[in-house]
Protein backbone atom coordinates (compact mmCIF):
# COMPACT_ATOMS: atom_id res chain seq x y z
CA UNK A 1 0.00 0.00 0.00
CA UNK A 2 1.28 3.44 -0.88
CA UNK A 3 1.24 6.28 1.65
CA UNK A 4 -1.88 8.44 1.06
CA UNK A 5 0.24 11.54 1.62
CA UNK A 6 2.56 10.42 -1.19
CA UNK A 7 -0.45 9.79 -3.44
CA UNK A 8 -1.84 13.28 -2.73
CA UNK A 9 1.48 14.95 -3.50
CA UNK A 10 2.40 12.79 -6.51
CA UNK A 11 -0.89 11.83 -8.13
CA UNK A 12 0.46 12.13 -11.68
CA UNK A 13 3.38 9.79 -10.88
CA UNK A 14 0.98 7.28 -9.31
CA UNK A 15 -1.28 7.47 -12.37
CA UNK A 16 1.66 6.87 -14.70
CA UNK A 17 2.79 3.93 -12.58
CA UNK A 18 -0.63 2.31 -12.82
CA UNK A 19 -0.68 2.98 -16.56
CA UNK A 20 2.71 1.30 -16.99
CA UNK A 21 1.41 -1.75 -15.13
CA UNK A 22 -1.80 -1.72 -17.22
CA UNK A 23 -3.86 -1.58 -14.02
CA UNK A 24 -7.05 0.49 -13.98
CA UNK A 25 -7.57 2.58 -10.87
CA UNK A 26 -9.33 5.93 -10.40
CA UNK A 27 -6.86 8.08 -8.45
CA UNK A 28 -9.06 11.16 -8.73
CA UNK A 29 -11.95 9.29 -7.09
CA UNK A 30 -9.63 8.11 -4.33
CA UNK A 31 -8.47 11.66 -3.62
CA UNK A 32 -12.06 12.91 -3.63
CA UNK A 33 -13.05 10.24 -1.11
CA UNK A 34 -9.93 11.06 0.89
CA UNK A 35 -10.98 14.73 1.12
CA UNK A 36 -14.41 13.65 2.31
CA UNK A 37 -12.83 11.29 4.86
CA UNK A 38 -10.65 14.05 6.28
CA UNK A 39 -13.56 16.52 6.44
CA UNK A 40 -15.76 13.99 8.22
CA UNK A 41 -12.95 13.07 10.58
CA UNK A 42 -12.48 16.72 11.45
CA UNK A 43 -16.20 17.19 12.04
CA UNK A 44 -16.45 14.06 14.20
CA UNK A 45 -13.50 15.16 16.33
CA UNK A 46 -15.08 18.63 16.72
CA UNK A 47 -18.43 17.16 17.79
CA UNK A 48 -16.76 14.83 20.26
CA UNK A 49 -14.97 17.84 21.70
CA UNK A 50 -18.28 19.71 22.03
CA UNK A 51 -19.81 16.68 23.71
CA UNK A 52 -16.96 16.59 26.22
CA UNK A 53 -17.36 20.32 26.93
CA UNK A 54 -21.07 19.87 27.62
CA UNK A 55 -20.36 16.89 29.90
CA UNK A 56 -17.91 19.02 31.91
CA UNK A 57 -20.39 21.92 32.09
CA UNK A 58 -23.13 19.61 33.34
CA UNK A 59 -20.97 18.83 36.35
CA UNK A 60 -20.86 22.48 37.45
CA UNK A 61 -23.52 24.46 39.32
CA UNK A 62 -26.13 25.57 36.78
CA UNK A 63 -29.61 26.95 36.92
CA UNK A 64 -32.40 24.63 35.81
CA UNK A 65 -32.93 26.73 32.67
CA UNK A 66 -29.25 26.61 31.75
CA UNK A 67 -29.11 22.87 32.42
CA UNK A 68 -32.17 22.32 30.27
CA UNK A 69 -30.65 24.32 27.42
CA UNK A 70 -27.43 22.27 27.63
CA UNK A 71 -29.40 19.03 27.54
CA UNK A 72 -31.15 20.16 24.35
CA UNK A 73 -27.83 21.19 22.81
CA UNK A 74 -26.41 17.83 23.88
CA UNK A 75 -29.18 15.99 22.02
CA UNK A 76 -28.45 17.89 18.81
CA UNK A 77 -24.73 17.24 19.10
CA UNK A 78 -25.32 13.56 19.87
CA UNK A 79 -27.63 13.12 16.89
CA UNK A 80 -25.23 14.80 14.48
CA UNK A 81 -22.28 12.87 15.92
CA UNK A 82 -24.06 9.57 15.41
CA UNK A 83 -24.89 10.51 11.82
CA UNK A 84 -21.35 11.69 11.02
CA UNK A 85 -19.70 8.66 12.65
CA UNK A 86 -21.77 6.32 10.51
CA UNK A 87 -20.99 8.36 7.40
CA UNK A 88 -17.30 8.29 8.35
CA UNK A 89 -17.35 4.50 8.78
CA UNK A 90 -18.84 4.00 5.31
CA UNK A 91 -16.43 6.53 3.78
CA UNK A 92 -13.45 4.79 5.36
CA UNK A 93 -14.62 1.46 3.91
CA UNK A 94 -14.77 3.02 0.44
CA UNK A 95 -11.41 4.72 0.99
CA UNK A 96 -9.74 1.49 2.13
CA UNK A 97 -11.12 -0.41 -0.87
CA UNK A 98 -9.78 2.23 -3.26
CA UNK A 99 -6.40 2.29 -1.48
CA UNK A 100 -6.06 -1.48 -1.98
CA UNK A 101 -6.50 -0.97 -5.73
CA UNK A 102 -3.56 1.44 -6.08
CA UNK A 103 -0.49 -0.40 -7.42
CA UNK A 104 3.08 0.27 -6.41
CA UNK A 105 5.11 2.43 -8.81
CA UNK A 106 7.44 0.42 -11.07
CA UNK A 107 11.10 1.33 -11.29
CA UNK A 108 12.15 3.49 -14.23
CA UNK A 109 14.25 0.57 -15.54
CA UNK A 110 11.18 -1.68 -15.92
CA UNK A 111 10.51 -2.30 -19.66
CA UNK A 112 7.27 -1.17 -21.27
CA UNK A 113 4.89 -3.95 -22.25
CA UNK A 114 1.53 -5.60 -21.69
CA UNK A 115 2.39 -9.26 -20.99
CA UNK A 116 5.21 -11.76 -20.44
CA UNK A 117 5.80 -11.81 -24.20
CA UNK A 118 7.19 -8.27 -23.79
CA UNK A 119 9.73 -9.21 -21.09
CA UNK A 120 13.31 -8.40 -22.04
CA UNK A 121 16.20 -10.84 -21.87
CA UNK A 122 19.05 -9.44 -19.77
CA UNK A 123 21.25 -12.52 -19.50
CA UNK A 124 21.78 -15.94 -21.07
CA UNK A 125 23.88 -18.74 -19.56
CA UNK A 126 24.96 -22.10 -20.94
CA UNK A 127 24.82 -23.65 -24.37
CA UNK A 128 21.49 -24.97 -25.58
CA UNK A 129 21.48 -28.74 -25.03
CA UNK A 130 21.86 -30.77 -28.20
CA UNK A 131 21.43 -34.53 -28.70
CA UNK A 132 22.57 -37.10 -31.28
CA UNK A 133 19.19 -38.82 -30.83
CA UNK A 134 15.54 -37.77 -30.77
CA UNK A 135 14.96 -36.41 -27.24
CA UNK A 136 11.88 -37.29 -25.21
CA UNK A 137 9.85 -35.01 -22.96
CA UNK A 138 9.91 -35.36 -19.17
CA UNK A 139 6.53 -37.08 -19.13
CA UNK A 140 7.73 -40.00 -21.27
CA UNK A 141 11.17 -40.22 -19.63
CA UNK A 142 9.88 -40.22 -16.05
CA UNK A 143 6.95 -42.53 -16.82
CA UNK A 144 9.28 -45.08 -18.46
CA UNK A 145 11.60 -44.96 -15.42
CA UNK A 146 8.65 -45.28 -13.03
CA UNK A 147 9.47 -41.90 -11.48
CA UNK A 148 5.96 -40.48 -11.89
CA UNK A 149 2.38 -41.70 -12.30
CA UNK A 150 0.02 -39.15 -13.82
CA UNK A 151 -2.92 -41.50 -14.41
CA UNK A 152 -3.23 -42.45 -10.75
CA UNK A 153 -2.54 -38.84 -9.80
CA UNK A 154 -5.57 -37.73 -11.80
CA UNK A 155 -7.63 -40.57 -10.31
CA UNK A 156 -6.82 -39.46 -6.76
CA UNK A 157 -6.44 -35.66 -7.09
CA UNK A 158 -8.13 -34.75 -10.36
CA UNK A 159 -6.82 -32.43 -13.04
CA UNK A 160 -3.04 -31.90 -12.73
CA UNK A 161 -2.69 -34.69 -10.18
CA UNK A 162 0.55 -36.67 -9.99
CA UNK A 163 2.44 -39.20 -7.87
CA UNK A 164 6.23 -38.98 -7.67
CA UNK A 165 7.56 -42.52 -7.27
CA UNK A 166 10.90 -44.11 -6.44
CA UNK A 167 13.71 -42.07 -7.94
CA UNK A 168 11.24 -39.28 -8.76
CA UNK A 169 10.65 -38.79 -5.04
CA UNK A 170 14.33 -39.37 -4.19
CA UNK A 171 15.49 -36.84 -6.77
CA UNK A 172 13.11 -34.22 -5.34
CA UNK A 173 14.43 -34.86 -1.84
CA UNK A 174 18.01 -34.67 -3.10
CA UNK A 175 17.24 -31.23 -4.57
CA UNK A 176 15.66 -30.13 -1.27
CA UNK A 177 18.71 -31.19 0.73
CA UNK A 178 21.12 -29.58 -1.71
CA UNK A 179 19.04 -26.36 -1.75
CA UNK A 180 19.03 -26.26 2.05
CA UNK A 181 22.82 -26.46 2.13
CA UNK A 182 23.30 -24.05 -0.79
CA UNK A 183 21.05 -21.24 0.45
CA UNK A 184 22.00 -21.66 4.12
CA UNK A 185 25.57 -20.82 3.06
CA UNK A 186 24.17 -17.55 1.70
CA UNK A 187 23.20 -16.50 5.22
CA UNK A 188 19.51 -17.45 5.17
CA UNK A 189 17.77 -18.85 8.25
CA UNK A 190 15.65 -21.91 7.35
CA UNK A 191 11.99 -21.77 8.40
CA UNK A 192 9.13 -24.22 7.92
CA UNK A 193 6.07 -21.93 8.22
CA UNK A 194 2.34 -22.63 8.53
CA UNK A 195 0.74 -22.69 5.10
CA UNK A 196 -2.87 -22.17 6.25
CA UNK A 197 -2.84 -18.39 6.67
CA UNK A 198 -5.49 -15.85 7.66
CA UNK A 199 -6.79 -13.42 5.09
CA UNK A 200 -5.25 -10.36 6.77
CA UNK A 201 -1.77 -11.60 5.86
CA UNK A 202 -2.88 -12.22 2.26
CA UNK A 203 -4.16 -8.64 2.11
CA UNK A 204 -0.87 -7.51 3.64
CA UNK A 205 1.25 -9.24 1.02
CA UNK A 206 -0.98 -8.04 -1.83
CA UNK A 207 -2.42 -11.42 -2.89
CA UNK A 208 -5.88 -10.19 -1.90
CA UNK A 209 -8.23 -8.88 -3.06
CA UNK A 210 -7.09 -9.25 -6.69
CA UNK A 211 -5.78 -12.84 -6.59
CA UNK A 212 -8.53 -14.68 -4.75
CA UNK A 213 -9.53 -16.81 -7.77
CA UNK A 214 -6.15 -18.54 -7.65
CA UNK A 215 -6.31 -19.40 -3.93
CA UNK A 216 -7.72 -22.41 -2.08
CA UNK A 217 -9.97 -21.39 0.82
CA UNK A 218 -10.70 -23.29 4.02
CA UNK A 219 -14.10 -23.69 5.72
CA UNK A 220 -12.96 -21.17 8.35
CA UNK A 221 -12.26 -18.42 5.82
CA UNK A 222 -8.48 -18.82 5.85
CA UNK A 223 -6.45 -19.56 2.71
CA UNK A 224 -3.76 -22.03 1.63
CA UNK A 225 -0.67 -20.08 0.58
CA UNK A 226 0.81 -20.52 -2.87
CA UNK A 227 4.25 -19.54 -1.58
CA UNK A 228 6.07 -19.37 1.77
CA UNK A 229 6.45 -15.63 1.12
CA UNK A 230 2.98 -15.09 2.59
CA UNK A 231 3.49 -16.61 6.08
CA UNK A 232 7.10 -15.39 6.22
CA UNK A 233 5.93 -11.81 5.67
CA UNK A 234 3.37 -12.34 8.42
CA UNK A 235 6.12 -13.52 10.80
CA UNK A 236 7.00 -9.95 11.87
CA UNK A 237 3.62 -8.29 11.20
CA UNK A 238 2.80 -5.60 13.75
CA UNK A 239 6.37 -5.56 15.10
CA UNK A 240 9.04 -2.89 15.50
CA UNK A 241 12.39 -4.47 14.65
CA UNK A 242 15.84 -3.60 15.89
CA UNK A 243 17.74 -1.76 13.13
CA UNK A 244 20.91 -3.63 14.05
CA UNK A 245 19.19 -6.93 13.18
CA UNK A 246 18.53 -5.88 9.58
CA UNK A 247 18.62 -7.38 7.08
CA UNK A 248 16.47 -10.36 8.07
CA UNK A 249 17.11 -13.20 5.61
CA UNK A 250 14.75 -16.18 5.69
CA UNK A 251 14.57 -19.38 3.65
CA UNK A 252 11.06 -20.79 3.81
CA UNK A 253 10.26 -24.38 2.84
CA UNK A 254 6.63 -25.37 2.43
CA UNK A 255 3.99 -27.12 0.40
CA UNK A 256 2.30 -24.63 -1.93
CA UNK A 257 -1.23 -24.59 -3.33
CA UNK A 258 -2.44 -22.75 -6.42
CA UNK A 259 -5.61 -23.33 -8.34
CA UNK A 260 -3.94 -22.28 -11.61
CA UNK A 261 -7.36 -21.06 -12.67
CA UNK A 262 -6.24 -19.10 -15.75
CA UNK A 263 -7.25 -20.46 -19.13
CA UNK A 264 -3.69 -19.84 -20.39
CA UNK A 265 -2.58 -22.84 -18.32
CA UNK A 266 -4.89 -25.44 -19.87
CA UNK A 267 -2.46 -26.49 -22.59
CA UNK A 268 0.45 -27.06 -20.18
CA UNK A 269 1.04 -30.75 -19.44
CA UNK A 270 3.12 -32.74 -17.00
CA UNK A 271 4.82 -31.16 -13.99
CA UNK A 272 4.97 -27.55 -15.16
CA UNK A 273 1.84 -26.02 -13.62
CA UNK A 274 0.61 -28.40 -10.95
CA UNK A 275 -1.76 -27.28 -8.20
CA UNK A 276 0.25 -28.55 -5.22
CA UNK A 277 4.02 -28.58 -5.00
CA UNK A 278 6.97 -27.80 -2.72
CA UNK A 279 9.15 -24.75 -2.81
CA UNK A 280 12.04 -23.03 -1.09
CA UNK A 281 11.47 -19.26 -0.95
CA UNK A 282 13.93 -16.47 -0.10
CA UNK A 283 12.62 -13.45 1.85
CA UNK A 284 14.60 -10.39 2.92
CA UNK A 285 13.57 -7.48 5.15
CA UNK A 286 16.00 -4.56 4.96
CA UNK A 287 16.31 -0.86 5.78
CA UNK A 288 14.07 1.65 4.01
CA UNK A 289 16.55 2.43 1.27
CA UNK A 290 16.02 2.15 -2.48
CA UNK A 291 19.72 1.43 -2.96
CA UNK A 292 19.55 -1.40 -0.40
CA UNK A 293 16.46 -2.86 -2.08
CA UNK A 294 18.15 -2.82 -5.48
CA UNK A 295 21.30 -4.44 -4.06
CA UNK A 296 19.43 -7.25 -2.34
CA UNK A 297 17.20 -7.75 -5.38
CA UNK A 298 20.25 -8.42 -7.52
CA UNK A 299 21.62 -10.72 -4.79
CA UNK A 300 18.42 -12.77 -4.58
CA UNK A 301 18.23 -13.19 -8.32
CA UNK A 302 21.89 -14.13 -8.52
CA UNK A 303 21.29 -16.83 -5.93
CA UNK A 304 18.78 -18.55 -8.25
CA UNK A 305 21.16 -18.18 -11.17
CA UNK A 306 24.09 -19.66 -9.24
CA UNK A 307 21.97 -22.59 -8.06
CA UNK A 308 20.90 -23.27 -11.66
CA UNK A 309 24.47 -22.99 -12.92
CA UNK A 310 25.64 -25.47 -10.30
CA UNK A 311 23.16 -27.97 -11.73
CA UNK A 312 24.42 -27.28 -15.24
CA UNK A 313 21.04 -26.35 -16.74
CA UNK A 314 20.99 -23.66 -19.49
CA UNK A 315 18.88 -20.62 -18.58
CA UNK A 316 18.20 -17.01 -19.36
CA UNK A 317 17.04 -14.15 -17.14
CA UNK A 318 14.40 -11.64 -18.20
CA UNK A 319 13.36 -8.28 -16.77
CA UNK A 320 9.58 -8.30 -16.47
CA UNK A 321 7.71 -5.56 -18.30
CA UNK A 322 5.20 -3.27 -16.57
CA UNK A 323 2.19 -5.35 -17.60
CA UNK A 324 3.76 -8.50 -16.12
CA UNK A 325 4.31 -7.00 -12.66
CA UNK A 326 2.05 -7.64 -9.69
CA UNK A 327 0.32 -4.96 -7.65
CA UNK A 328 3.15 -4.48 -5.18
CA UNK A 329 6.23 -5.19 -7.23
CA UNK A 330 8.65 -2.38 -8.07
CA UNK A 331 10.75 -4.62 -10.29
CA UNK A 332 10.95 -8.33 -11.05
CA UNK A 333 13.29 -10.76 -12.76
CA UNK A 334 12.28 -14.19 -14.02
CA UNK A 335 14.85 -16.97 -14.40
CA UNK A 336 13.74 -19.38 -17.11
CA UNK A 337 15.28 -22.82 -17.74
CA UNK A 338 15.75 -24.45 -21.12
CA UNK A 339 13.23 -27.22 -21.89
CA UNK A 340 14.67 -29.19 -24.84
CA UNK A 341 11.56 -30.99 -26.06
CA UNK A 342 9.55 -27.76 -26.14
CA UNK A 343 12.53 -25.89 -27.59
CA UNK A 344 11.88 -22.95 -25.27
CA UNK A 345 12.69 -21.47 -21.87
CA UNK A 346 10.21 -21.86 -19.00
CA UNK A 347 10.12 -19.93 -15.73
CA UNK A 348 11.65 -21.60 -12.68
CA UNK A 349 11.66 -18.62 -10.31
CA UNK A 350 11.08 -14.90 -9.83
CA UNK A 351 12.86 -12.27 -7.75
CA UNK A 352 10.98 -9.08 -6.74
CA UNK A 353 11.28 -6.07 -4.50
CA UNK A 354 8.42 -4.01 -3.06
CA UNK A 355 9.86 -1.06 -1.08
CA UNK A 356 7.37 -0.60 1.83
CA UNK A 357 4.24 -1.64 -0.11
CA UNK A 358 3.79 -4.87 1.89
CA UNK A 359 5.29 -3.74 5.19
CA UNK A 360 3.04 -0.68 5.37
CA UNK A 361 0.02 -3.00 5.12
CA UNK A 362 1.55 -5.45 7.61
CA UNK A 363 2.89 -2.68 9.90
CA UNK A 364 6.49 -3.93 10.06
CA UNK A 365 8.77 -1.10 11.19
CA UNK A 366 12.13 -0.25 12.70
CA UNK A 367 13.64 2.79 14.41
CA UNK A 368 16.33 4.58 12.38
CA UNK A 369 19.42 6.27 13.85
CA UNK A 370 17.37 9.38 14.64
CA UNK A 371 14.75 7.36 16.49
CA UNK A 372 12.22 7.84 13.69
CA UNK A 373 9.89 4.95 12.95
CA UNK A 374 10.32 3.64 9.38
CA UNK A 375 8.68 0.82 7.45
CA UNK A 376 11.21 -1.82 6.40
CA UNK A 377 11.58 -2.77 2.75
CA UNK A 378 10.67 -6.30 1.64
CA UNK A 379 11.99 -8.56 -1.10
CA UNK A 380 11.31 -12.14 -2.07
CA UNK A 381 12.52 -14.67 -4.57
CA UNK A 382 12.06 -18.30 -5.43
CA UNK A 383 14.95 -20.47 -4.32
CA UNK A 384 13.79 -23.61 -6.10
CA UNK A 385 10.41 -25.29 -6.75
CA UNK A 386 9.77 -29.00 -7.07
CA UNK A 387 8.59 -30.80 -9.07
CA UNK A 388 8.91 -28.11 -11.78
CA UNK A 389 12.73 -28.19 -11.68
CA UNK A 390 12.51 -31.88 -12.67
CA UNK A 391 11.14 -30.91 -16.10
CA UNK A 392 14.33 -29.19 -17.26
CA UNK A 393 16.68 -31.39 -15.27
CA UNK A 394 15.32 -34.65 -16.67
CA UNK A 395 15.07 -33.41 -20.25
CA UNK A 396 18.53 -31.81 -20.35
CA UNK A 397 20.27 -34.80 -18.73
CA UNK A 398 18.47 -37.59 -20.62
CA UNK A 399 20.58 -40.15 -22.45
CA UNK A 400 20.00 -42.18 -25.60
CA UNK A 401 19.19 -45.36 -23.67
CA UNK A 402 16.40 -43.60 -21.73
CA UNK A 403 18.41 -43.16 -18.52
CA UNK A 404 19.13 -39.85 -16.80
CA UNK A 405 22.59 -38.62 -15.88
CA UNK A 406 22.46 -37.08 -12.39
CA UNK A 407 24.09 -33.61 -12.07
CA UNK A 408 27.35 -33.93 -10.14
CA UNK A 409 26.24 -31.70 -7.24
CA UNK A 410 23.24 -33.96 -6.58
CA UNK A 411 25.02 -37.30 -6.74
CA UNK A 412 26.03 -37.39 -3.06
CA UNK A 413 22.45 -36.54 -2.04
CA UNK A 414 20.86 -39.11 -4.36
CA UNK A 415 23.55 -41.77 -3.94
CA UNK A 416 23.87 -42.57 -7.64
CA UNK A 417 25.20 -41.14 -10.89
CA UNK A 418 22.58 -42.59 -13.24
CA UNK A 419 18.81 -43.01 -12.90
CA UNK A 420 17.84 -46.14 -14.78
Amino acid sequence: MLDIKFIRENKDIVKEGAKKKHIEVDIDELLSVDEKRLALLSRVEFLRGEQNKVSVSMGSKLSDAARGQLIEEMKLVKEELKEKEEELRETIKTWQNLMLQVPNIPDISVPEGESDSDNQEVKKWGDITTFNFEPKDHIEIMTNLKMVDFDRGVKVHGFRGYFLLGDGARLSMAIWNYALDFFSQKGFTPIIPPIIVNKEIFFGTGYLPQGEDDLYKTQDGDFLAGTAEVPLMGFHSGEILNKDELPKKYLGFSPCYRREAGSHNKDVKGLIRVQEFYKFEQVILCEASHAESVRYHEELNRNIEEFTESLGIPYHTVANCGGDLGMGQVKKYDVELWVPKENKYREIGSASYFHDFQTRRLNIRYKDQDGKSRYVHSLNSTAIPTPRILVSLVENFQQADGTIRVPEVLQKYLGKEIIS
